[in-house]
């Protein structure tokens, strides 16, 4: 997030906001706005903005929920001996953060005291991006911690880690169990579905009193579902970025010339067998290159996470642009206009609007044709969304949505007389072949159209998923970062870069998995319902529109957004999102 000012002061009434001149710090974007287009026509009905539905059982009828917020059940308030912590205050509620910044590398020795090795277990999306971050902090410190890879026999992966400067010459390389074995600190950071196989052997070959890192807390998640907890004799914690491992190392990377530059981080002490779990954890989040790092507990992080990907972050934005792209092409539209005004309207303009103003500044930049598109369009997705959203959440937190990914991880392989079902490509459907095309002939820098039908519907999606958050008794930074920042920051910029299929097929395994699965539903629901809905002329919902303009949360995306540099993620468009940028060792 670049710095804002976001203004929204108080509930003000629809009509107020319409008038009301808002004043950002930010330069304004300079954005194409697309004129009402005839081929949405169909979808978008001229009626009354009244409440009542025509047949008593549009989405649009259900009952208001409303915004207050929520106050956390855990108190996430936390003492260091070695950082500096800040209180913060979003939206009503005071938060404690540490800031970060390569100004802060000199405190890294005594974050880490009593640690000699780091072993960074796994080189998957995390695994290359944290170990790099980690040496080249580390380094700089001028500290002695030996950052060590950890691999199973016969990877693929040496050959990726040794390229990277990672060797078993220099005693930085070697085998996984031989590297938990000699670390004092592990971060297991293979995939969900092996954490949850191999759990018992990891624990068995950790040093008594040594420090289990985490950047998810799925494990937790599975150790809960069967009943268990972490063995007693040694500290857990975890540190988790906010975006995925290219996107930790490329701003880390920005961030040399930028103090501060990165990806914010959550952290977590679940258990401190010394007295050195909470140092460690904010030292190693500030070695990988947090601007800030809040609070949160493993399980909050594990819910929201695991939920966050499968709603905004991934699979949800795939439901909507596949649903969108169809509707437009049948009302007409040529299908490389569509592909615009859906993909590269929300990784782009949209995104970059949200990043640098806020989601209020996407409605405001509207024509008056533009906002009524918009209104429509949020005022039927937004229920529809958060219905998909909030059963989303309870699969997770019930530990249903973890059995899902651990027993489809077992089906990668042979087993019972059956073939192995490994996760297959999304990228050779229509929609993503016109991706190709349009992105082959897109002028370096174009962020896209800004289509108010589909931004009203990604708009809509992102505050429902923020609804479901905070009622849920997360803390608004967490919210905010998953539900907003990770999106426009981290995830879509690669999204516009390849496009949303090619992130559906590379990114982490829970996930992908995740991404294939409840993509589908919120494709469905809004073709069911929400532009049903629309087609039918249902009414605007004015109280849902007021609510969205005077939430508080708008607020706390403000607070947030001054904590992170200004500086946007570079990049290039043939980052394949896990290898290149990481492989080059600094």
């Amino acid at each position: 997030m670049a710095a804002t000012s976001l203004a929204a002061s108080g509930s003000i009434s629809l009509a107020q906001h319409k008038a009301k001149a808002f004043d950002f710090k930010q330069a304004s974007l300079s954005t194409s706005i697309s004129s009402f287009s005839p081929t949405l026509k169909p979808l978008i009905a001229r009626v009354p903005t009244n409440n009542v539905s025509s047949n008593g059982r549009s989405s649009l009828s259900v009952k208001m929920v409303s915004f207050s917020s929520v106050t956390p059940t855990t108190s996430l308030d936390f003492d260091t001996n070695v950082f500096k912590k800040e209180k913060i205050s979003l939206a009503g509620h005071d938060e404690y953060i540490v800031r970060g910044g390569r100004d802060l590398f000199h405190l890294l020795s005594d974050a880490f005291k009593g640690i000699k090795q780091i072993g960074v277990i796994g080189w998957g999306s995390q695994g290359p991006a944290q170990a790099q971050n980690l040496r080249d902090s580390l380094t700089e410190a001028k500290s002695d911690v030996v950052v060590k890879i950890g691999l199973r026999k016969g990877s693929c992966s040496f050959a990726e880690a040794r390229a990277a400067g990672f060797t078993e010459e220099s005693g930085t390389l070697g085998d996984l169990y031989e590297t938990i074995s000699g670390s004092d600190l592990v971060l297991l950071l293979i995939s969900d579905a092996a954490q949850a196989d191999n759990y018992e052997k990891i624990f068995s070959h950790m040093k008594p009193n040594s420090i289990l890192g985490l950047s998810h807390g799925f494990l937790l998640g599975h150790l809960q579902s069967i009943g268990i907890d972490f063995p007693k004799n040694m500290s857990v914690i975890a540190v988790c970025p906010k975006g995925m491992g290219p996107s930790v190392r490329r701003l880390y990377v920005q961030g040399k010339e930028i103090n501060g530059a990165g990806i914010n981080a959550s952290f977590a002490v679940h258990q401190d067998v010394d007295g050195r779990a909470t140092d460690v954890a904010l030292g190693w989040s500030i070695a990988l290159g947090s601007p800030f790092t809040f609070a949160t507990t493993l399980e909050q992080e594990y819910k929201s996470d695991i939920f966050g990907e499968r709603g905004i972050l991934l699979g949800a934005v795939h439901g909507v642009v596949e649903c969108l792209f169809r509707k437009y092409t049948e009302n007409g539209m040529s299908e490389d206009l569509a592909y615009k005004n859906t993909v590269e309207c929300i990784t782009g303009i949209v995104s970059k609007t949200i990043s640098t103003k806020g989601m209020l500044a996407v409605y405001d930049s509207l024509s008056e044709d533009g906002k009524k598109e918009f209104e429509a369009a949020y005022s039927a997705s937004y229920y529809p969304c958060m219905d998909i959203l909030y059963e989303c959440y309870e699969d997770v937190a019930t530990g249903s949505e973890i059995r899902s990914v651990v027993l489809a991880g077992r089906r990668f392989y042979e087993k019972e007389g059956l073939p192995a079902f490994p996760m297959g490509k999304i990228d050779q459907t229509r929609m993503w072949k016109v991706g190709e095309r349009v992105r082959a002939t897109r002028p370096k820098g174009d962020l896209g159209p800004l289509y108010p039908f589909t931004a009203g519907v990604f708009v809509a999606l992102m505050m429902a998923q923020i609804e479901v958050l905070r009622k849920k008794g997360h803390s608004y930074s967490e919210i905010i970062n998953e539900s907003l920042i990770e999106a426009v920051d981290s995830l879509n910029p690669f999204m516009h870069a390849r496009g949303v299929s090619f992130m559906v097929d590379n990114c982490s395994t829970t996930a992908r998995l995740g991404s294939r699965k409840w993509a589908p539903r919120f494709d469905y629901v809004l073709t069911q319902q929400a532009l049903v809905a629309v087609d039918a002329g249902a009414p605007i919902n004015q109280d849902l529109m007021s609510n969205f303009v005077s939430d508080p949360v708008h607020k706390a995306i403000n607070v947030c957004a001054q904590l992170r540099p200004t500086v946007d993620i570079s990049v290039p468009a043939d980052a394949d999102f896990v290898r290149p940028e990481l492989r080059q060792s600094q």
